[in-house]
Parts: structure tokens; sequence; C-alpha cells
């Protein structure tokens, strides 16, 4: 007899009261189609301060497909959504946000992908409905990390899709305590197939992501994923040290050449110490962002801490294979 495969949903979610119930119904009937899977849906909250959490308990008590994790604290997105990834037990895992602006209808176009034999199918979102200026500012980064990479990074993607059990297990060997998910997924190179959507705008809530986190995430795909912000660093310290050499001697032969006529003063000199100041505390800075990352993963703190967790029958680490 052989045995049905599973498909695990993961929604990451802080204060999604209004969203929770209606994105499980839209996740089940996305699934209906595909009757020879069973699936479950894990709701991983980071301690949410309105109604979240009981709107989950009120779904999981009607349907026991519906599970969930509750953290202790906040322990941000980054880590509280690879944390779920790691606890599900599918042979597929699809990780999408709790907003609703990664439709679930594009769930079917996932599974076809995956059963022709792709490990990993992501959503990218070449267009969006948010404001012009953040979108912009999106399409700049996409860019600018695509350019500096060490790896190609998938652009327009922000984790939403579709990862084979072979994808999580790999995730689980690196075991990294803060990991940028999806600088990893392309690290790992496994074969992937791209569904494009239009990001709709959110409907219900207010977004979570402010403007720290974004820095955070930003920061962390540069310093996981390039080497080129040091190296640039270094030569501009080679370049800015050989032009304050060049215009001395410059400012030295006109001084000796033209003694009464050049009369500089301090304008200059300031200028000078206050560019080259700046230039100094903007590449300590980035250096700091680099230690930074060095000591995170030198920790090797837990990704969260669970304060419960929701209609799960028996310990997740016996029903991983």
């Amino acid at each position: 007899m052989s045995i049905r495969r599973l498909i695990s949903v993961v929604t990451p979610c802080y204060n999604e009261e209004g969203n929770v119930e209606e994105l499980h119904r839209r996740i089940a009937a996305q699934l209906e189609p595909f009757p020879q899977y069973d699936f479950e849906h894990i709701y991983i909250d980071n301690a949410s301060t309105d109604g979240t959490v009981a709107a989950i308990r009120h779904l999981a008590s009607a349907d026991s497909r519906v599970k969930a994790i509750v953290n202790n604290r906040n322990f941000g997105i980054i880590r509280s959504s690879n944390h779920g990834l790691l606890q599900a037990r599918g042979d597929a895992i699809i990780n999408m946000a709790s907003d609703m602006q990664e439709p679930p209808e594009l769930i079917g176009d996932f599974i076809r992908k995956w059963e022709q034999g792709y490990k990993v199918v992501v959503g990218v979102k070449p267009d969006s409905h948010e404001t012009a200026p953040m979108f912009a500012l999106r399409r700049l980064y996409y860019a600018t990390i695509g350019r500096i990479a060490d790896v190609r990074l998938i652009p327009h993607y922000t984790g939403f899709g579709l990862y084979d059990r072979e994808v999580i297990e790999a995730l689980r060997r690196i075991d990294d305590p803060y990991p940028y998910f999806r600088g990893l997924i392309a690290d790992m190179g496994f074969a992937h197939a791209e569904v494009p959507y239009t990001q709709p705008m959110r409907l219900r809530g207010i977004t979570k992501n402010n403007f720290y986190s974004l820095y955070d995430m930003a920061m962390l795909g540069v310093t996981s994923h390039s080497k080129v912000p040091l190296r640039l660093a270094t030569m501009a310290g080679f370049a800015l040290s050989a032009i304050s050499l060049l215009i001395a001697l410059g400012y030295l032969v006109l001084k000796l050449t033209q003694w009464q006529q050049m009369s500089f003063g301090m304008a200059p000199i300031l200028i000078g110490f206050f560019f080259f100041a700046s230039v100094q505390l903007f590449f300590i800075g980035l250096l700091g962002e680099y230690i930074l990352q060095i000591h995170t993963q030198v920790q090797k703190r837990p990704l969260v801490m669970e304060r419960e967790r929701i209609n799960f029958s028996k310990p997740i680490d016996e029903t991983i294979p």
C-alpha cells in the first residue's frame, strides 16, 4: 500500500487577525483539485498582540489540518519563517506570507511544476500594486544585489514558493541561525521554475515591515552573498589615498612656484577633512555589518523559542524522516 504524499503550507504571521481565516479558506480551495495529496497548514505566530492566535485556535478546532506554533516573543520574520519551514513534515513545503499579498491561487501552478520534477518553484513579482516609489526602490535593490552577489539571485523573489523535502533537509544541514533564505535557495543551485504574478494591495491590517526590518533584510542579503562591498572599500581606500597624495603634491608645487599669489586658507583643508572622514565612517559602518553577521553566526542561538503548539499530535522531530 503506497503512502499518500503530504503538502505542507507554512504561513508566518504577526497581528493578522483579519486575514488568517480567509487565507486558510483560499488555501484549502486551491488544494481541492489535488485529492491525491494530504495537506497541513502551519501558522507560525510571532507572539501576536491581537486576536490572531484565538482565530487560529478556532480554525484548528474545526479542521485538524490546521496547526500552529506560537513563539515566546516576536523573533522577526527571518527567524520565524525559517523555523516554520523546518518544522513542516510535507514532501513539498509551500512558504507564503499571511497578508495575502502572495496569492494562494498560485498553489496549483506550484504543485504542477513540482510534479514535473522541479525541486524549487518560486513566485516572482515583476509587477506590483504597491506605491511606485517603493516598487522602484525594490527594483533598484534587486538589480544592485544581482550584480554584486557571488551567485545568481532570483530577481523579484521574496521566498514565496514551493520547496521539495530534499531542499528543506539541505537547509537543515546548513544550520544558519539567521539565514537569508532567498540567497540560500540560489546558492544551493537546485533547478527551479518561476511563476510570475502581480502583487496585490494589502486589504486588511497594516504592513509589519518598517524601515529597520527592510534595511535588515537588505543588508543581510549583501553581507551573506557578496564580498564586493569590502573589496570596493579596499580599492576606494587606495584610490582616495592616491588622489590625496596627488592633490597634496599639486598644492606643494603651486605654492613653491607661486609663493606670493597662492593663498588657499582653511577651506580646502576643512572640505578635504570632512570628505575623507565621511568616507571612512561609511566604510567602517559597512565593515561593522559584516562583523555583525559573523557575530550572529558565532552565537548559534536557536531560530525561535516556542510558547506552545496547536494540533501537533506529537513532537515534530519524531515525524520528520
